[in-house]
């Protein structure tokens, strides 16, 4: 049978069985070898003496340990409900003392962890409201048409403009599907970002190339300053995704006629990535709000878009250990500032 599964009781009852058992065996030899009848008396007063300190030290362990079993579950309760922190022993040498610390540690984790929790629950319930608002006006656009086109008579022009209507409403879906995609890839670390040494100006030409038709359509000159040689341990791929989000919100924010620069600077421990414009600007109660999913101002509502680009840029340089800034004022353009460490 196994220590474990026998009961402090039956412990205690062998040890006394065994201690009266062994005090007898002591005094039966004593009486042989003497002969001495007091021998006897005295081993058994002996042994009345231990079987009754026995039986209190029994007593005071089973309170004891009663105590301690309703002290444990009491905390336990506490723990399970997370109602209130288990009481911390004062003293820290005694056994029970070190359970009860142990205790408290496992209840300041499981509360980490019930934190923890609730902030990815409101998260995600964010993001099903953000993304519900998001998809509702473009569905809502979409059954609309699609009942006019199908309960009225139109014109062929009537119907042309419908059906431009409706590759606009699915071209916006898709934006939005795909953007959350990039983000929920990356949130989940479905992608690891991998950082290789590679020329800067190949990762900029590839950001460039996602803007250089709707800048020539609006007029916009866009320049980029950056060596050729300039070499830097990046993700090429998701940094220039970041970039093109700078450069795509620049295009669409600054009037036909105006300029976009892309600069880059070396400093001692990092390197400085800008993109600014001359576009509308951005006043200081909305900085710090831009990197926010799904956030966009008020005024700019016309814009095509999600407001998941800034979001996604600020997550990937995060991820390279890098951080973005904004320095701007209304009417005078914006300057994006991704810092990138240069080893």
């Amino acid at each position: 049978m196994s220590l474990g599964r026998i009961s402090v009781k039956t412990i205690f009852l062998l040890t006394c069985g065994g201690m009266a058992v062994s005090m007898l065996a002591i005094c039966a030899v004593l009486l042989w070898m003497t002969g001495e009848r007091w021998v006897l008396i005295g081993g058994g007063l002996l042994m009345l003496c231990a079987l009754a300190w026995m039986f209190l030290l029994t007593v005071v362990f089973s309170k004891r340990l009663s105590v301690f079993t309703r002290e444990l579950c009491r905390a336990m309760d506490q723990m399970i409900s997370g109602s209130e922190e288990p009481i911390r022993a004062a003293d820290r040498e005694t056994l029970f003392a070190r359970i009860g610390f142990r205790l408290s540690r496992l209840y300041d984790i499981m509360q980490e962890n019930r934190r923890k929790v609730d902030e990815e629950r409101q998260e995600l319930q964010m993001l099903v409201s953000d993304v519900s608002h998001q998809v509702k006006t473009p569905v809502s656009n979409l059954k609309m048409v699609t009942d006019t086109l199908l309960s009225k008579p139109v014109t062929e022009e009537e119907r042309r403009e419908f059906l431009q209507g409706i590759q606009n409403q699915t071209d916006k879906l898709e934006f939005l599907f795909q953007a959350l995609v990039k983000t929920s890839r990356l949130e989940t670390g479905a992608i690891r970002l991998e950082k290789k040494d590679a020329p800067l100006i190949d990762t900029l030409a590839m950001a460039c190339s996602g803007i250089v038709y709707a800048a020539e359509k609006k007029d916009i000159c866009v320049t980029v300053d950056c060596p050729e040689g300039l070499i830097l341990s990046h993700d090429s791929k998701w940094t220039a995704e970041a970039v093109f989000n700078l450069l795509d919100n620049a295009v669409k924010y600054t009037p036909a006629g105006g300029a976009i620069r892309v600069s880059v600077e070396q400093w001692e421990m990092y390197l400085k990535l800008s993109v600014s414009d001359t576009g509308k600007g951005i006043s200081e109660s909305n900085q710090a709000s831009i990197f926010r999913r799904f956030y966009r101002e008020e005024e700019v509502h016309e814009q095509q878009g999600v407001g998941i680009g800034l979001y996604l840029t600020r997550e990937i340089v995060t991820r390279q250990g890098g951080y973005i800034k904004v320095v701007s004022e209304p009417g005078k353009g914006a300057e994006f500032s991704i810092m990138l460490p240069a080893r």
